[in-house]
């Protein structure tokens, strides 16, 4: 079990740190794959651990219909996995994962003090938002995809996240 895990922990520090020009994948693609990996190395409260288990996307369309082609009849341990879109931050509803496409960052302060306290892993796809609260927020550097970790951000979700994942991201 072990190693199947740094197998895993291998493949995803290869997906993230080759260029992404290089990729035959889109970039959505790439962020739909991240997202679904992001989730298996958090752990939320127990509490969110029942019903179905929500991936919601704000604003992007292909990120979204990427995440329920591949994702979408998965599961979480015992939950099924649902991906909801939403056009706007005022329709956002609880998700565990919420994904913030750079069209909709316009609003990403309400969506922030919507989802006060509650266990949501927010990702973003804009420079600057994981400063402002995004749980883990993409950035292109020298030509390779690498991610943000917003521990202040993880912690006020009541989320926790392992040692794998921040030992491969930009820690803010």
């Amino acid at each position: 079990m072990r190693l199947v895990r740094i197998l895993m922990v291998m493949i995803f520090a290869m997906a993230i740190a080759m260029p992404s020009k290089a990729q035959d994948r889109s970039i959505q693609e790439i962020h739909s794959m991240m997202v679904y990996n992001f989730m298996k190395y958090v752990n939320w409260p127990p509490t969110s651990t029942s019903g179905d288990f929500v991936i919601g996307v704000l604003g992007e369309s292909k990120v979204h219909e990427t995440l329920n082609k591949w994702y979408g009849t998965k599961s979480k341990g015992a939950q099924k996995i649902v991906i909801k879109k939403f056009d706007n931050a005022s329709d956002v509803t609880d998700c565990h994962v919420l994904y913030v496409g750079k069209s909709k960052s316009g609003s990403f302060e309400d969506l922030l003090a919507k989802l006060a306290g509650k266990p949501t892993l927010v990702v973003s796809d804009k420079s600057g938002l994981g400063k402002k609260g995004s749980g883990i927020n993409f950035k292109t550097i020298n030509g390779k995809l690498k991610f943000e970790l917003n521990q202040a951000a993880i912690a006020s979700a009541n989320l926790k996240v392992s040692s794998q994942l921040s030992g491969m991201a930009i820690l803010i």
